[in-house]
């Protein structure tokens, strides 16, 4: 069984930005807030981080950011994936120049490519690192979709440790799960899914709902870990009502309201995404101080 970046709960985390760029001192106030409710690993530059519309130089300050300030409480795994696998294998190399403790590869967008292309794009990004690399498969954002029987062949890959599997799709995680077994750990990438993903041996969740409600997200897993399956189903169920409205419009549209609703100050979306609907914040606004989440 290969070594685990994380197992519990990453969280996904979004990106606070201001009319100079990266929001530094309100990130670092993010990233303890995290830490300091249990959170087991963070993700810089990722979908909810809004990394497609960040310059190069701002994702350096993200992840030098949290590096630093994080001072190895917890894995910090960065999102270096491209459609170009040549601008994947450079972020990466300096994501782990950088210090990161592992790289979150999301399949090839737009231009797509065939599950052959898949192994080989990889593969090759995986030759240029020597830290874990999780694999992220969402195809309702790409266009594609990574078979169970690729994930096995990429599962021989030494530091390809496993996947975020977004597809919402059970039975094709089910089947990763029976083809892999222990070499390949899977992590949901949705978060209405994330006990029936345990329930098929997944190692924990890469979270957009835990930028929020990090304890709440850690209940769901630590129950389950603990054998308290009917605790974690009552805690899924609880965040269900939320998970639903942080997903109604475009992610992170939603998360990123709701973050400045606890207190901290992540600014607005960056163009093409817009700012959440007055529609959805006070449905998000009702939830929060209903359920007191």
């Amino acid at each position: 069984m290969k070594n685990l970046l994380f197992t519990g709960v990453a969280t996904a985390l979004a990106t606070p930005f201001n009319e100079k760029g990266v929001n530094l001192q309100e990130f670092k106030k993010f990233i303890d807030f995290q830490i300091s409710s249990g959170i087991n690993a963070l993700v810089v530059c990722g979908t909810t981080g809004e990394a497609s519309t960040m310059t190069s130089v701002e994702k350096i300050q993200a992840i030098e950011c949290a590096v630093s300030f994080s001072q190895k409480r917890v894995p910090i795994i960065v999102g270096t994936g491209s459609n170009d696998t040549s601008v994947a294998i450079i972020n990466s190399i300096i994501a782990e120049e950088l210090g990161a403790d592992g790289l979150l590869l999301v399949t090839p967008y737009y231009n797509k490519t065939t599950q052959e292309g898949l192994i080989k794009h990889f593969k090759t990004i995986a030759s240029s690192v020597s830290i874990p690399i999780i694999l992220y498969n969402v195809p309702s954002r790409t266009g594609i979709n990574i078979l169970p029987e690729t994930c096995l062949e990429l599962s021989k890959v030494d530091n390809i440790i496993g996947i975020k599997e977004a597809s919402g799709n059970i039975s094709q995680v089910a089947k990763i799960a029976e083809l892999c077994g222990d070499n390949f750990a899977i992590y949901s990438g949705n978060d209405d899914q994330i006990v029936p993903i345990l329930s098929l041996g997944g190692k924990g969740v890469i979270s957009v709902l835990s930028n929020i409600k990090p304890k709440l997200t850690c209940d769901i897993v630590n129950s389950f870990f603990k054998n308290n399956v009917s605790d974690a189903c009552s805690y899924q169920l609880q965040a269900l009502p939320l998970i639903e409205k942080l997903f109604e419009e475009v992610n992170p549209i939603p998360v990123k309201s709701a973050i400045n609703m606890i207190g901290f100050d992540f600014g607005i979306p960056r163009l093409p995404l817009v700012e959440c609907s007055s529609t959805l914040k006070k449905e998000i606004q009702n939830l929060l101080v209903e359920n007191q989440l």
